[in-house]
């Protein structure tokens, strides 16, 4: 018999995204898509090498984990972590797409669509190619045109100062 669940999911903490190298996930992850340098961790221990960024304010604040291993050939091998894709909301997507396109970022086929949850939906592809040489690093993400309510959300905590 199952009972209630005594907690919520309340939002995504963080993700950890691993490459070989973080110098392209970096590019990706600050300078294409601005999410904010936060810090660094390295642990020999858990064999990683990390920059931390960061998208968001406050308790809208997701922690995104850059990872590359300290040494390739030892474990855990943090680079080979695979992951199905990441959801971040956007608050302008067409916009968003003209200008990442614009950047060299390629997109997966299908262009902008209604998704699942019946939000417009678009996918950055996991590789880069010739013609647009920054992907996904690997990773499959999906920008997602946040709804009115989400964005007054984040207005609302912008205007407050967090």
């Amino acid at each position: 018999m199952q009972t209630a669940r005594p907690f919520r999911v309340l939002g995504i903490q963080q993700i950890a995204i691993g490459g070989a190298d973080k110098a392209p996930l970096r590019k990706l992850w600050v300078d294409l898509l601005g999410l904010t340098p936060h810090g660094t961790y390295r642990s020999e221990r858990e064999n990683v090498d990390e920059d931390i960024v960061t998208a968001g304010a406050g308790p809208f604040k997701v922690e995104v984990d850059l990872m590359q291993p300290v040494d390739p050939e030892k474990k855990p091998r943090v680079h080979e972590t695979p992951l199905n894709h990441v959801g971040l909301w956007v608050d302008d997507l067409p916009t968003a797409v003209q200008w990442l396109e614009s950047q060299g970022l390629r997109f997966a086929p299908g262009g902008i669509r209604k998704g699942a949850a019946g939000h417009d939906i678009c996918f950055v592809h996991p590789k880069g190619s010739e013609q647009f040489p920054y992907g996904g690093e690997g990773v499959l993400i999906e920008l997602v045109q946040a709804p009115k309510e989400v964005i007054a959300a984040f207005e609302t905590l912008a205007a407050a100062g967090h």
